[in-house]
């Protein structure tokens, strides 16, 4: 057993087999879990997803929302234990990889169309 085999053998322990297909452009509801004091409780965060990264263990997810008008991005590591849960709110019908351009955005031109194709 070499090297990469063990590795892939521990990194299987630890991925979540419960995600949804995620895909750039949906709007998603992420349950973070924070830690307040000795409690915990989870946050959740909404917003559009603006990027993909990585594949496997290593995936992240970067998903910005504008909150009190100042545009919040947050990039989210998908198996890790902080995050409880993940939610799709709607499908976003997208053509590029990256919707970076969202930044430059502001108001109703930050709206993304809504995809019907596919189930939630």
């Amino acid at each position: 057993m070499n090297a990469q085999e063990i590795i892939r053998s521990i990194e299987a322990e630890h991925i979540k087999t419960n995600l949804p297909v995620i895909h750039v452009g949906d709007t998603v509801r992420v349950g973070v879990k924070i830690q307040e004091g000795g409690k915990e409780r989870v946050q959740p965060y909404e917003g559009v997803v603006i990027g993909k990264k990585h594949g496997g263990i290593n995936q992240t997810v970067i998903v910005r929302r504008v909150f009190q008008g100042v545009g919040v991005e947050r990039v989210f590591l998908l198996h890790s234990p902080r995050i409880e849960s993940i939610k799709i709110i709607r499908r976003g019908k997208v053509r590029r990889a990256k919707l970076y351009y969202l930044r430059d955005r502001v108001g109703k031109a930050t709206r993304v169309k809504q995809r019907f194709d596919r189930e939630l």
